[in-house]
């Protein structure tokens, strides 16, 4: 390893977690594993390149020096941000699978017991099927989830870097809360949110913002589509701020006129559900234990409102297409994972089909303390209410709008949930 000071972290830090991924695959009575997945290499060298679709691995054996496969473009960025010292790049006409198995064998590896990640994103079966054939002499066992199992408690200096991707995530909602009024447009916003995140020193997120608002807060995972703003609408916010790809995210919801009842009690059901999550949750309960709580928080509401979705996930270093470390660990029913100190989570109480036609969400970014949990933020929590926008009149045209309008004069009506009793009081 080299040792360099200019990387993410202190040196310490990349070898405390080889020593302990090392431990890891002894445990497993491997000789090697071959990491493919971005975010664990990211995890373990601090490697990083938006092309990580080209096949990339870093080769850690038990005892040896460790080694990198890299398209011979991104090999720059094994030499500039990381302490491997050993390289062997491909060319764009050469074989990426070719390539790591004349480096298994060149390092005396070929007849070993190599563990791969057997359901990484970035290496499909075709390659997997090159390595079973080619490696005859040796065994190939799925060792996926090795390198999560120490990404899943963030350390110290991992919780310290998380609270400037909080810094970005804040800055950003907050420009973005303040863009929202009728006649903007969803894209204005995105922009908006999206430029005070890059000002507060925020980097480009695995996802960038969901800015929906009126009736297409129902449609999951939607964000800006140049729709305009109406007056007396809400709009629904969700933010994801990165540093050194790591990310922190919440979810805001901002009303553009008076606050209705209905809205009122959805606000305040979100919120007791996050209080409940401060005050409850610590090491040693279960991800179970937390979902049950938030849920039957949640699904106590005269309104309709329902948590569709699990009640939080793992977050942490994530590369596009998502933020979240979900598949390590999430808050969902039926898992018995424990929780322990260095954990961090987005909890997410957000409330789908208020009143049948409305998404609204307040969310957290927490990390598990030695005795309970904080907060990576410190915005209020409360709905932003705007009630000088219930009279206010969309702007002119803006390029290349008219579908929006067109959607927004005629198709509005149609997304809507299964309507719900509610409770009537005189």
């Amino acid at each position: 390893m080299i040792e360099r000071d200019d990387m993410t972290f202190p040196h310490t830090e990349y070898v405390r977690r080889i020593e302990e991924l090392r431990q890891r695959i002894q445990e497993r009575h491997l000789d090697a594993v071959v990491i493919s997945d971005p975010e664990n290499i990211m995890y373990l060298t601090d490697y990083q390149t938006t092309g990580y679709s080209f096949f990339q691995a870093l080769v850690v054996p038990l005892e040896k020096e460790p080694f990198m496969i890299t398209r011979a473009l991104e090999e720059s960025n094994v030499i500039h941000r990381t302490w491997v010292d050993l390289t062997r790049p491909y060319p764009d006409t050469g074989d990426a699978m070719q390539m790591l198995v004349d480096a298994l064998r060149e390092f005396g590896l070929a007849d070993k017991r190599i563990g791969y990640e057997r359901n990484s994103y970035f290496f499909p079966a075709y390659h997997q099927d090159v390595i079973h054939t080619s490696l005859k002499d040796g065994k190939l066992l799925d060792c996926f989830g090795i390198v999560e199992e120490g990404r899943v408690c963030k350390s110290p200096v991992e919780i310290e870097l998380m609270k400037r991707a909080a810094k970005a995530t804040e800055a950003g909602m907050i420009a973005g809360i303040d863009a929202c009024k009728a006649g903007a447009t969803e894209n204005e916003i995105g922009a908006a949110i999206s430029a005070g995140m890059f000002r507060a020193g925020g980097e480009v997120p695995a996802v960038m913002p969901y800015v929906t608002s009126g009736p297409r807060t129902m449609i999951g995972h939607a964000t800006w589509e140049g729709r305009i703003v109406q007056p007396n609408e809400h709009v629904f916010l969700e933010v994801g701020g990165c540093y050194r790809r790591y990310h922190t995210a919440m979810m805001r919801t901002v009303m553009l006129g008076d606050m209705q009842d209905s809205m009122y009690e959805a606000q305040e059901t979100m919120k007791r559900a996050l209080a409940a999550v401060h005050h409850m949750v610590q090491p040693g309960m279960t991800v179970s234990d937390v979902d049950n709580l938030v849920r039957n928080i949640i699904s106590d509401n005269t309104v309709g409102g329902r948590l569709i979705t699990r009640s939080g996930y793992s977050i942490g270093i994530a590369f596009p297409p998502s933020w979240d470390e979900g598949y390590i660990v999430s808050l969902k029913q039926g898992d018995g994972t424990v929780l322990k100190e260095g954990m961090t989570f987005h909890v997410i109480p957000w409330m789908w089909g208020v009143d049948g036609d409305k998404t609204c969400g307040i969310s957290d970014t927490i990390h598990i303390t030695e005795d309970g949990c904080e907060s990576f933020f410190s915005l209020d929590q409360d709905f932003t209410v705007k009630p000088e926008e219930s009279n206010a009149s969309p702007k002119g045209e803006f390029i290349d709008l008219d579908i929006a309008r067109e959607k927004t004069a005629t198709a509005e009506v149609k997304l809507t949930a299964p309507k719900t009793k509610r409770k009537v009081t005189a």
